[in-house]
């Protein structure tokens, strides 16, 4: 794939590359149509990325292993899939395709409450995608006398705004749900807490960007009237998404459940950024999307392997793991450091650039703009309280110390190999971030000129 994209790829080109289109059903006019932007590019190199090291990870599943692969495998088709997709209908297949290999991970590798949590899991998604359906059905034969699902087309499309609206709460209850916009969360700390760690890697990593993802190309490209209507409202449940997740996250007393909720909070500054619809804020939240693709996964990761040495779950039974395995414990450290927006690494890059976002956006007033930034800033002060009291919990005092089967391994070389890959791409972005930005400024620029032909 980066072979692919190093040679094939024109960064400076902001229209659609590497085309696919192929007629396939005849009847209603409907393609196969495949194409990577700007936009697109990287959450799909996450994709591959994170679902390369997640596969290593699952290594100690013996159990069906063949099967667990196949449905990572699966998974991952549908994440490329959905990410290149130049076709509403497509897009929408993709969606549901994804649903079905989570649902058999979870309610077959995953932990007791299994069941319950994948039930949850199908009945959100699959409940909130029926108004991705009906949205774009509507699209499609409101466009012309034969249905059309391109993306192209639908761009140029103008609607009634009353129609356009309804359009966009449609998309928004769809996206809202996977990228989980506050109150339709609560299938996610679920889902995490009882998922195999290297299933939380995907859905952490990737399923949540899969929600932004279509936040930006179907409700701000397609939908660039409501959108700004919308967004003045968005941007306040953002700002309130991020310190509600935070604080909910410091009361978890399941590790799992914490990091969850923590990405709840994290995925707030993406909502902030591609609701300030200026330059800034929507490259922010690009870069808040990968960024956080990368530190998500690694928390789950290593929350996994830490489960494996010591099997508990909860927090208060935790403690002194720091002198037993000295390899977790630094990488564990060192990512949630990132988590928390350290400077250097690719978190603090990307939740500085959302805030620039919002101050230079031309749309709101300032005393709006101040309150948002404040709020923001209160999640930022949350976010080291939770991470920091997690890793003293975990790894300071004496409890381990004094159990009867006291001598735990250290990290293998397969662990340590899977979290420095992880932390590489997060401290080489955070050193040079313009390399991200440069593959998406040029989409961003022609997305938000949609916005300012007033």
């Amino acid at each position: 794939m980066t072979y692919a994209f190093s040679y094939y790829f024109q960064l400076d080109d902001p229209l659609i590359q590497l085309t696919e289109s192929y007629q396939w059903i005849n009847f209603f006019d409907f393609y196969w149509r495949l194409g990577i932007d700007g936009l697109s590019i990287g959450p799909i190199l996450l994709t591959g990325f994170i679902t390369t090291l997640a596969t290593l990870a699952a290594r100690p599943i013996t159990r069906d292993s063949r099967l667990f692969h196949f449905l990572m495998l699966a998974m991952y088709s549908g994440q490329i899939g959905l990410f290149s997709s130049q076709n509403l209908l497509l897009f929408f297949i993709m969606w549901e395709l994804e649903l079905i290999p989570v649902y058999l991970l979870l309610s077959m590798w995953g932990g007791k409450q299994r069941l319950y949590s994948a039930t949850k899991f199908i009945l959100y998604t699959a409940g909130s995608s029926v108004f991705l359906l009906m949205g774009a059905l509507g699209i499609a034969f409101y466009a012309s006398n034969e249905p059309t699902f391109n993306f192209e087309t639908s761009a140029n499309q103008s609607y009634p705004v009353t129609l356009e609206i309804l359009f966009y709460i449609g998309f928004l209850i769809a996206f809202a749900v996977k990228s989980p916009i506050i109150p339709l969360h609560t299938w996610l700390p679920d889902t995490h807490g009882e998922a195999h760690y290297s299933t939380c890697m995907l859905l952490a990593g990737i399923l949540l960007k899969m929600g932004a993802y279509g936040l930006v190309r179907i409700n701000m490209e397609l939908l660039s009237h409501a959108h700004s209507i919308f967004s003045s409202w968005l941007i306040i449940v953002g700002a309130i998404q991020i310190i509600y997740a935070a604080s909910t996250s410091s009361g978890q007393k399941n590790l799992k459940k914490r990091i969850a909720y923590s990405s709840v909070s994290h995925m707030g500054f993406t909502i902030i950024g591609i609701c300030s619809i200026s330059d800034m804020g929507l490259n922010g939240a690009i870069l808040q999307i990968i960024s956080h693709g990368f530190i998500g996964a690694a928390l789950f990761f290593l929350s996994g392997t830490s489960y494996d040495r010591i099997r508990l779950v909860y927090l208060d039974e935790m403690g002194g793991m720091a002198t037993l395995m000295p390899k977790i414990f630094m990488m564990f450290s060192i990512l949630s450091l990132a988590s928390l927006a350290l400077p250097g690494m690719s978190g603090f890059f990307a939740e500085l650039v959302v805030f620039f976002g919002i101050i230079t956006a031309k749309k709101y007033f300032l005393m709006p703009k101040i309150l948002i930034t404040f709020g923001a800033a209160v999640g930022t002060i949350l976010t080291p309280i939770y991470l920091l009291s997690m890793l003293r919990q975990m790894f300071y005092g004496y409890k381990l110390l004094n159990a009867t089967n006291s001598y735990f391994f250290d990290s293998g070389p397969r662990e340590l190999f899977v979290s420095i890959a992880i932390l590489l791409p997060v401290i080489s972005i955070g050193i040079y971030p313009d390399f991200v930005f440069s593959l998406s400024v040029d989409k961003v620029e022609a997305i938000l000129s949609n916005f300012f032909y007033s």
